[in-house]
């Protein structure tokens, strides 16, 4: 087993005039596939934050969570070794490597992030996505089939692919699937809806969840609030 830092490559891009935190690439609006884990929470959040620009503090959780996912990067860094993602690949071919924040981008489906963790072994590749809790909820399952995605688009291998959730900072991964063509159907069309969203075809729509609401950190900024 080889722990490998996959080095980053460069790639053309412009900022969104109006969206913050789009970017067109090949003239093509391109998304945070961690969007998608939000949608599923309420599209109205990703209204207000990204289109309206409103800003609110971190919470406690999320600061927590950015304090443990840094520690793992860095303590993954210590014994990881500098390769391209090609190479990576080639080498997985033969052993297992593992490696973290894997930069991933699918310019076709406007899609793009970071993945926590992923293992290439010989026989199949896991895409790992990690959580604070331990229950796979619809939106942290469509963020990590994005993940998933984007890699069998950016690495053309034929080798099945899984997804993943495991609690952040445990070795228990407590949900996974084989990515299919049913799945791949699935999240491209979770996907074009985001896109139409930014297009203005279609309304963002915000949850009925009024627990959802009391926990949001836009409440007070939001008119659609169920409270």
């Amino acid at each position: 087993m080889e722990n490998k830092l996959i080095l980053n490559e460069s790639y053309v891009k412009e900022n969104h005039p109006t969206i913050e935190g789009i970017q067109i690439i090949e003239g093509k609006n391109n998304f945070p596939i961690s969007w998608l884990n939000q949608q599923g929470y309420c599209e109205y959040q990703i209204y207000l934050q990204y289109m309206k620009g409103i800003k609110t503090p971190e919470t406690k959780a999320m600061k927590k969570g950015t304090a443990i996912h840094s520690q793992l990067e860095d303590e993954f860094n210590q014994t990881a070794t500098p390769a391209t993602f090609e190479e990576v690949l080639e080498i997985s071919k033969e052993q297992k490597t593992i490696t973290r924040e894997c930069f991933v981008l699918s310019k076709e489906d406007g899609i793009r992030g970071f993945i926590d963790e992923i293992w290439m072994m010989p026989e199949e590749i896991i895409i790992i996505d990690d959580k604070p809790g331990s229950k796979a909820y619809p939106s942290t399952i469509n963020q990590v089939r994005a993940y998933c995605l984007a890699f069998k688009k950016m690495s053309e291998d034929e080798r099945p692919i899984k997804g993943a959730l495991r609690q952040r900072g445990t070795d228990n991964i407590f949900w996974s699937e084989e990515f299919d063509k049913n799945i791949e159907k699935e999240i491209k069309f979770k996907i074009n809806r985001m896109h139409s969203l930014f297009e203005g075809q279609k309304p963002f729509i915000a949850t009925k969840n009024p627990n959802k609401c009391r926990s949001c950190r836009y409440q007070s900024y939001c008119k659609e609030c169920k409270l």
